[in-house]
């Protein structure tokens, strides 16, 4: 089984949860992590589950606004950009081109502690519009804490995440061989 995860991160902090993930998927098959500006339609052939993460941006999805308040308080902070941080428009407007054909899919965020109620998920939204594209959501979206809207990562996450991408390839492997057996 082929694997994508693709992402959307300012501090990095998105991208080392998503090859963590990975991580956890690569005992089902060949598991590629890219931006999500270099997610074209020749990267995402033949993915049989296909994995989106977002920063939570102003409780939901990073918009182009969010995105520069970042990169200015990344200068103002002394805090490194990702390479891909202001590359291309974003994953919500590359979520809005894609066709799931049936695939499966799975959606994370990377945000701060707290009630979802208080601190918003960029996960949900991302798993809605999956699923608005024809895509299997096939586990609930899930967060990923960081300690500051920089970062660092919270303690634990990311063996956590290794632990949620091992978790995904369990399920899609259990169903494959009750659908074969």
């Amino acid at each position: 089984m082929r694997s994508v995860i693709t992402f959307e991160s300012v501090y990095g902090n998105t991208r080392a949860v998503a090859e963590a993930v990975a991580e956890g998927l690569r005992p089902l098959g060949d598991a590629a992590v890219v931006s999500h500006h270099e997610a074209d339609p020749a990267v995402l052939a033949g993915a049989d589950l296909v994995v989106v993460g977002a920063p939570t941006h102003m409780h939901g999805l990073p918009t182009s606004l969010s995105r520069k308040m970042a990169a200015q308080a990344s200068e103002e902070e002394g805090v490194p950009l990702d390479p891909g941080a202001t590359a291309g428009p974003g994953i919500r407007s590359w979520l809005s081109e894609q066709s799931g054909e049936g695939r499966s899919a799975a959606a994370f965020d990377t945000r701060a502690d707290g009630r979802p109620a208080v601190t918003g998920s960029a996960a949900r939204g991302i798993a809605k519009r999956l699923r608005k594209r024809g895509f299997d959501v096939v586990v609930e979206p899930e967060s990923f804490l960081v300690e500051d809207a920089e970062g660092p990562l919270a303690a634990g996450e990311l063996e956590r995440a290794r632990e949620w991408g091992s978790a995904i390839a369990v399920k899609l492997r259990t169903a494959a061989q009750e659908t074969t057996g």
